[in-house]
């Protein structure tokens, strides 16, 4: 398929589907297909490599992640430090943030304080493309610093942001019906031993409230939940060291891993990543006991049919809950690769070029 004739029909095909009364934006959900940036004469570099011409010597992504990069456990006070640092971050760049609404759970140590943070770019749009982290560490563990877990994916997540809002996302505001929600979650690491009930925390409450929680269509439709209006929920875990393999854990989205894993490999054909190993490998077969079943902050929503892609490397990282998970354990240049692959991706699945 190639070329002009496609992408002039899908930009008609767009803005037909913009201006059409009787398409509504479920439909459009439904039959979501996303632009290839390669296909619009220097969108690929230009979105690639907006670290190059905007943060050459990587002080920016840096000032993201320090402060961060601490033990940052519910209760504590960096804790609450790292939250308001990432209302702070997001809220200057213009972003709707929800970060102020602490509720308690009760834990295997007694009710514990929690507070999630969701910060979307266009609030009037219906549909979202969700990408998550958590950002507390373990509870007790003064020592350990969780860099890669998940320091770092919280740092790519707002570094993103910084990068892509001005030129890239805010053109988009009252003209697309999908736009991009970050949510930082609370309490995903367990206060005594991993279980249902003792992990998970900021994401089973927020789940289950979005799901309780009313969005009303237009045209006198029937109303549909908040998760509903979540296109894909791209969870982010355990990134930063050196050397990851990521692949397609969950098989009813493996049609958006094969795009994560074609986004790296024109990247990498292009010349726009490090040299270092692929990092996106999709699996056609996992053997008779299937793909490893890791529990994570995506669970809650994909229980209640959201589609998940889960960005994790497996095996963990070898600083996986040991001290040694720290600034050391981090990867530039992996780092740098994963934010290229993840704004390529974010602006070909929002169709960004035939907005702009």
């Amino acid at each position: 398929m190639g070329g002009v004739p496609w992408v002039l029909s899908f930009g008609l095909l767009l803005c037909a589907h913009a201006l059409a009364d009787n398409l509504e934006w479920m439909t459009r959900q439904a039959r979501h297909r996303s632009l290839r940036l390669d296909d619009f004469a220097g969108w690929l570099e230009s979105v690639a490599l907006l670290d190059r011409s905007l943060d050459p010597d990587g002080q920016l992504f840096n000032s993201l992640l320090q402060p961060i990069l601490r033990p940052r456990y519910v209760t504590s006070a960096a804790h609450e430090d790292v939250r308001q640092h990432i209302v702070t971050t997001l809220a200057g760049l213009g972003w709707s943030v929800d970060g102020d609404n602490t509720f308690e759970m009760r834990t295997p140590l007694g009710v514990m304080p929690f507070t999630n943070v969701v910060a979307t770019h266009d609030p009037a749009a219906p549909r979202r493309l969700v990408l998550a982290c958590h950002y507390d560490s373990i509870y007790k563990r003064d020592k350990f610093v969780a860099a890669t877990d998940s320091a770092v994916p919280c740092a790519m997540m707002l570094y993103l942001a910084t990068l892509m809002t001005k030129d890239y996302l805010d053109p988009l505001k009252g003209r697309s019906d999908l736009t991009v929600q970050l949510m930082f979650l609370d309490g995903e690491e367990a206060f005594v031993r991993w279980s249902d009930r003792d992990s998970i925390y900021g994401s089973r409450a927020l789940a289950r409230d979005m799901q309780r929680s009313v969005f009303q269509l237009r045209n006198g439709q029937s109303a549909v939940s908040e998760l509903d209006r979540i296109d894909l929920f791209v969870l982010l875990d355990l990134l930063g060291a050196s050397n990851p393999t990521i692949s397609n854990y969950i098989s009813e989205t493996n049609g958006e891993f094969r795009h994560m894993a074609a986004v790296e490999k024109k990247l990498r054909k292009s010349g726009y990543l490090e040299a270092v190993p692929a990092i996106f490998k999709y699996r056609r077969f996992w053997g008779l006991f299937g793909a490893p079943q890791i529990s994570d902050d995506h669970l809650p929503f994909m229980r209640r049919g959201v589609k998940v892609l889960h960005v994790i490397p497996h095996p963990f990282p070898s600083v996986w809950h040991k001290n040694s998970d720290n600034a050391a354990a981090i990867h530039r240049p992996t780092v740098n690769n994963l934010n290229r692959i993840m704004r390529v991706f974010v602006a070909e699945y929002l169709n960004i070029p035939a907005y702009l």
